[in-house]
């Protein structure tokens, strides 16, 4: 058997994943174990876990892959600095000395990180990661692939085909001119955080009006049929400065940046929604291009752009392509999935096998679990008061509190890989009351108002509730779709332009949260919840049971339902407790 881990680091999202015989065995970021979000920092807890799960110590791998090319990645740094000096000299003095410490010696960092490695060390290029993420594990024997991100090495989209166990790109688009970078730009000038707060970008959108479109269209970006562009860099900073816009940036668009935690504006609201429209306008274009070139109108997509699933909403919806699969950690930490699995097929000549039907991702479910006995240990440590109910009995009053009107935490099995919540750390509520989407703004996440939720739907009711999903064809919560309007009154998923972030649901991939649906809509009729992620504002996911008590405690969740326990939050004795004060992270 040859097994590989890949590796992600050293930029954001590091995480990283085992790969046994081309079969995905362990996967994680390191900000679960770490609790630092974002965490760019060599993944040496998820590697240590990843291990642990195979069975094995690092020199009894084949080979560690790492997810890009450091020294091409450098070469694009030193060449921005020069080309913009003596502009570009505060850039290169605060990320010169960086790279020199931290990253010109990556082969010893990561032979350290893995303690003493030895073995092989393969180097892949960062799309390449991103694009063998999106193929080796979708579907299809046959692929049009499209990977879009801020930057790797030098790319920053590439376009390619996937046919068996071999992958090709055959196009791409050269930094600076960047999808993701221009949409970076704006998050920025919104006053939102770059590199996690595109997301926020994306749900603003729909409560402004397109109406900068023709400006971003005229003075930041000339794009052409195929979806080729070039971005005008006199209003951007990220080539030569500290920043991601400049004052002329500030003119186009009616002011500087929002500052952070500040109100709000039109203007902010504006100029998510004419991005937006102008990057639905650019993913559009390059989908017919590739699945033109490559006579196939099979579609695998990977990259952070690909998170945006109002964009991937249009494609099934304007008919663009016949099946659509998106990497569900499409973003960096992706990348040590498809590093892993290149070396596996491109390396090692190992075989791929594809059904058509199943993917190779297991739900997404590829993180730590807890047996039932760890549960109740932590749970006895924490001081929790609790019931062991049976995981059927779990199920059922999970499906009572929600049905009246409760918000329950859910953790029930392994943790996911990527950044939504699916299933296994997730907090669940009912979706038809007019309130629940403030309460759990305001009280549970703690987060903006305007912030909206996603919808789970057992996959064979899918098609009552919203437009264009079919049964199964959104099981990792990646794509918008419209909400159906002669189906029952959902607001607390129903966005405010009328589309919902959907997530279908088998009880073959998710078989608790399944039951949990099944009983919900036996007792209310309606086979829809709000699914969000289980943490707060601030903070990763949490990945463990002592975790999960913990936000439970720190909110206004009613209860946890965690394995075959039920934890009611008003029985607990330390609701007082001084640890469950919370200090809210910038995210």
């Amino acid at each position: 058997m040859t097994t590989v881990l890949g590796i992600s680091a050293f930029f954001h999202d590091s995480a990283a994943c085992l790969v046994r015989d081309g079969v995905v065995v362990a996967a994680a970021s390191e900000e679960r174990f770490t609790r630092r979000k974002g965490d760019a920092a060599f993944p040496a807890e998820a590697a240590a876990w990843c291990l642990k799960v195979g069975g094995l110590t690092a020199n009894a791998l084949d080979a560690v892959a790492f997810y890009e090319k450091p020294i091409q990645h450098l070469d694009r740094l030193f060449e921005s600095w020069l080309y913009t000096a003596p502009r570009g000299w505060r850039a290169f003095l605060k990320g010169g000395p960086l790279w020199a410490r931290e990253k010109l010696d990556l082969d010893g960092a990561i032979r350290r990180g893995l303690g003493g490695y030895q073995g092989k060390l393969l180097w892949c290029e960062h799309h390449e990661s991103h694009a063998a993420s999106a193929f080796y594990p979708s579907p299809f024997e046959r692929a049009a692939v499209l990977t879009i991100d801020g930057v790797g090495e030098w790319a920053t989209a590439t376009m390619g085909i996937g046919h068996g166990p071999s992958l090709q790109l055959t196009h791409e688009l050269r930094y600076p001119d960047s999808l993701g970078l221009l949409y970076s730009a704006c998050t920025y000038q919104a006053g939102f955080k770059v590199n996690s707060g595109e997301y926020k970008l994306m749900g603003l959108a729909p409560y402004g009006t397109p109406r900068f479109v023709n400006t971003i269209l005229e003075h930041l970006v000339d794009v052409r049929d195929d979806g080729s562009f070039r971005l005008h860099l006199e209003p951007f900073s990220f080539v030569d400065g500290l920043t991601m816009t400049n004052a002329r940036f500030d003119a186009l668009f009616e002011g500087p940046p929002r500052a952070p935690e500040s109100p709000i504006t039109a203007r902010d609201k504006d100029l998510a929604a004419s991005v937006q429209a102008v990057t639905e306008m650019i993913v559009q274009r390059m989908v017919r291009t590739v699945t033109r070139e490559q006579a196939c109108r099979n579609l695998c997509l990977a990259g952070g752009v690909a998170l945006n699933a109002v964009a991937n909403g249009t494609l099934r919806r304007d008919k663009l392509v016949d099946n659509l699969w998106v990497q569900p950690a499409a973003g960096d930490a992706g990348g040590a999935l498809g590093a892993a699995l290149l070396a596996w097929h491109r390396w090692f000549g190992g075989a791929r096998t594809a059904n058509g039907t199943t993917d190779g991702m297991q739900g997404a479910l590829l993180g730590p679990q807890f047996s039932d006995d760890e549960i109740e240990a932590a749970l006895t440590a924490d001081g929790a008061q609790f019931e062991r109910l049976g995981r059927a009995g779990v199920v059922q009053r999970t499906a009572e509190w929600l049905a009246n009107g409760r918000i329950v935490g859910w953790f029930d099995g392994a943790m996911e890989f990527g950044p939504r919540a699916l299933g296994a750390r997730s907090i669940l509520a009912d979706p038809r009351p007019a309130d629940m989407q403030q309460r759990l703004n305001a009280h549970i996440k703690l987060r903006e108002g305007f912030r909206p939720f996603a919808p789970v739907v057992l996959a064979d009711r899918a098609a009552d509730y919203f437009e264009h999903i079919q049964g199964d064809e959104s099981p990792y919560m990646l794509q918008v779709v419209p909400v159906r309007r002669e189906a029952p009154s959902l607001p607390a998923i129903t966005h405010h332009d009328g589309s919902a972030r959907v997530q279908t649901v088998t009880a073959a991939r998710t078989p608790g949260l399944h039951a949990v649906l099944t009983a919900f809509a036996e007792r209310t009729r309606c086979p829809v919840l709000v699914n969000t992620s289980f943490n707060i504002r601030g903070e990763p996911v949490v990945h463990t049971p002592s975790q999960a008590f913990a936000c439970l405690m720190r909110t206004e969740i009613d209860a946890l339902a965690i394995g075959p326990y039920f934890v009611e939050r008003a029985s607990q004795p330390l609701l007082g407790d001084a640890r469950w004060h919370i200090t809210l992270e910038p995210d």
